[in-house]
């Protein structure tokens, strides 16, 4: 526990047989409980796993019973309690098909779950929060298997959660000293573009390293989303920005090292995950104007981006007469259609400065 709080650590895990002993080892004493979800590795992960619970000590003076037994006793005050408690245990079903490994994960400090099929890395981060969130855990951290991660800033990692109420705490490489000499250039680049379009799309103006896995979830911000829907693969960490931005939960940024060259191994195909990420940041950009700015809340930024979209749109055929007419030998071009399209340039620049403008201001509010 750390300041009376339960600590939980979610460790995707995907043919990490050599480095998650060490990841084991490594975890500070105030861990409570350390949840493993193997996404059907074709390595020894689970067997390695299996062998050290059973040559260690693994139980916890820590019991933690799933809160899907309890049994509410209903009074005329309290059917939404009954709706929510139903509606978690009918959930179980839409996360990816998975079992727990353990034969008393009770009161067993590793719990190694696993999944029946493959599933990619936020499938596997997806199952280890509803573990958590299933036994009450006030703050889930998400630390991946292939030692990436110190374990000492684990404490900066859950403090501003377990001490000032913070929501979301995610890890920042980019703000470190060393992160231009140990990051690799073409992995700094790409982190830094994904960044600033996460930043519009997510509506956390004030982020970076939005690629960073080394995360902490309250247990608020993990009964305020839907989990089962964070995106399955490589873009999970944008994904659950745009969600929790959606649910008006906080974020904070703690400076973390770049940690490179004990032992990992990239699974990461650029060229493979690159426009499925960039489809997702499109599709989470305009749920969260849809979702948040007119279902929830009606707000003016969400008139007045779509305004500049229109006018974006409308301005493309002038666009392509004036280009049209510019590369015809002797042409003239149309005096009207030049005035219309400078006119519609503006406006539309114009409405979306605007609304950027209003999009920060109003999730100010959400970073500590």
């Amino acid at each position: 526990m750390l300041n009376n709080k339960t600590i939980g650590v979610v460790i995707p895990c995907y043919n990490e047989a050599s480095q998650i002993t060490m990841v084991i080892e490594s975890m500070p004493e105030f861990v409570d409980r350390i949840i493993i979800i193997d996404d059907v590795s074709t390595d020894q992960t689970i067997d390695v796993v299996l062998n050290y619970i059973k040559e260690n000590n693994n139980n916890s003076s820590l019991q933690l019973t799933s809160n899907l037994r309890t049994e509410i006793t209903p009074t005329i005050y309290n059917r939404a309690d009954i709706e929510v408690h139903q509606k978690n245990i009918e959930e179980v079903k839409k996360f990816h098909p998975n079992e727990i490994l353990n034969n008393n994960p009770d009161h067993e400090k590793i719990i190694l779950i696993k999944h029946l099929k493959n599933g990619g890395v936020g499938a596997s981060v997806a199952t280890g929060y509803k573990w958590c969130k299933d036994h009450d855990i006030d703050c889930a951290v998400v630390m991946n298997g292939d030692g990436q991660m110190d374990p000492n800033e684990l404490e900066s990692i859950c403090k501003p959660i377990v001490e000032e109420g913070i929501d979301y705490v995610k890890g920042n490489r980019l703000i470190h000293k060393s992160a231009w000499v140990i990051i690799p250039r073409i992995r700094f680049l790409g982190n830094s573009i994904l960044s600033i379009l996460t930043k519009i799309v997510s509506g956390y103006w004030g982020i970076s390293d939005t690629q960073s896995g080394y995360t902490a979830m309250s247990n608020h911000a993990l009964n305020s989303i839907p989990l089962f829907k964070i995106y399955k693969r490589y873009g999970m960490p944008n994904d659950v920005l745009v969600k929790l931005n959606i649910a008006f939960c906080t974020i904070r940024e703690v400076k973390i090292k770049p940690v490179y060259g004990v032992g990992e191994q990239s699974k990461l195909n650029v060229v493979k995950v690159t426009f499925p990420i960039l489809f997702l940041l499109i599709r989470s950009f305009f749920t969260r104007l849809h979702t948040k700015y007119l279902i929830r809340s009606f707000h003016p930024l969400f008139l007045l981006y779509w305004i500049s979209f229109i006018i974006g749109i409308i301005n493309m055929y002038f666009l392509y007469h004036l280009l049209a007419n510019f590369f015809v030998p002797d042409s003239k071009t149309p005096t009207d259609y030049l005035i219309i399209f400078i006119f519609l340039t503006i406006s539309g620049f114009q409405s979306l400065l605007f609304a950027m403008w209003m999009d920060i201001q109003d999730n100010e509010r959400l970073s500590r």
